[in-house]
């Protein structure tokens, strides 16, 4: 007859709960690892198509600035970059719809 020694309870917790916990972080890397492929996806079924009607954009030139337009629903989508491009030529005294436009986008300046 051979003597084995039963492990205690706090013992059987112990290694229980690292193996939930092991578990736990498998799911959480397995769940981060599918929603950054599947906003990868979304981002490749969608990239270059309108927001407003998911039609094809085509890119143009507005004022020398790159642009997006889609052509189904006549939307001009404006990216950063694309902004700033805008207000530069506002700063350099052109003026006209764009100006009005990129008006609306301005943070108000405190009144004193």
């Amino acid at each position: 007859m051979t003597n084995t020694v039963k492990p205690s309870h706090p013992e059987e917790d112990y290694f229980a709960k690292e193996e939930a916990e092991k578990k736990r972080k498998l799911a959480h890397k397995v769940r981060h690892e599918m929603a950054a492929d599947e906003a990868k996806r979304l981002r490749n079924l969608h990239h270059g198509h309108c927001p407003g009607c998911g039609q094809q954009m085509h890119e143009v030139k507005l004022r020398g600035v790159p642009v997006d337009v889609c052509f189904s629903c006549n939307g001009i989508f404006l990216q950063h970059g694309e902004i700033a491009a805008f207000q530069g030529q506002i700063n350099q005294g052109r003026r006209g719809v764009v100006a009005a436009i990129l008006n609306w986008f301005q943070p108000e300046s405190p009144t004193k």
